[in-house]
């Protein structure tokens, strides 16, 4: 009994692998932009939902499934976290996945690397999860508008950039504030 796929062949990150025809050896290149998925990146930088990503993969079938390698390309946008400065920024990262056909991945014994397995669909793959791990492993954790940011002023959140020779006075602690009145000098 053959089951629907859940996959959308008209889905921008849905790619059909028929042509392939399970012919191992048989490869084809694919070139596409397509909308960038929701929430892609880390919550500092991501890339715009809807934006588009470049992608050039290869798509090689396999004994065991189809084999995609590739590259996309994407625009960045976030905020520095020393500054809070909107950033622009790019990322390319290496798409590299083996999707294995279903029927194959029902033959092989079950073990705990089977949740790390992507599986055909009725031969389309889906490359969004794939696209998602790339890009968020690809990421800074803590991105930044230039290495030697300064940051904000902890007292008064100036952008210390903007201003170097930014300073104030050294608060006096609250324990000593009563000494203050002896070193200033009586006024006659």
């Amino acid at each position: 009994m053959k089951t629907l796929s859940t996959l959308d062949p008209r889905a921008p990150l849905v790619l059909d692998t028929r042509e392939l025809g399970r012919r191992p050896g048989s490869q084809r290149e694919v070139s596409r932009t397509a909308p960038a998925p929701a929430d892609l990146g880390i919550e500092v930088l991501s890339v715009v939902e809807g934006s588009p990503v470049e992608l050039d993969l290869r798509l090689e079938a396999v004994m065991e499934g189809v084999l995609v390698t590739g590259t996309a390309h994407a625009d960045l946008v976030g905020e520095c976290v020393r500054c809070l400065e909107p950033l622009h920024d790019e990322i390319d990262v290496d798409l590299q996945d083996l999707f294995v056909y279903a029927d194959k991945h029902d033959q092989r014994a079950p073990d705990d690397d089977d949740q790390d397995v992507r599986v055909l669909e009725d031969d389309l793959l889906d490359l969004e999860p794939l696209l998602r791990d790339a890009v968020v492993l690809a990421l800074p954790f803590q991105p930044l508008c230039r290495d030697d940011c300064p940051g904000l002023c902890p007292d008064c959140g100036t952008r210390l950039a903007d201003d170097p020779d930014h300073h104030h006075e050294d608060p006096i602690d609250p324990r000593w504030a009563g000494l203050t009145a002896l070193a200033e000098p009586e006024k006659p």
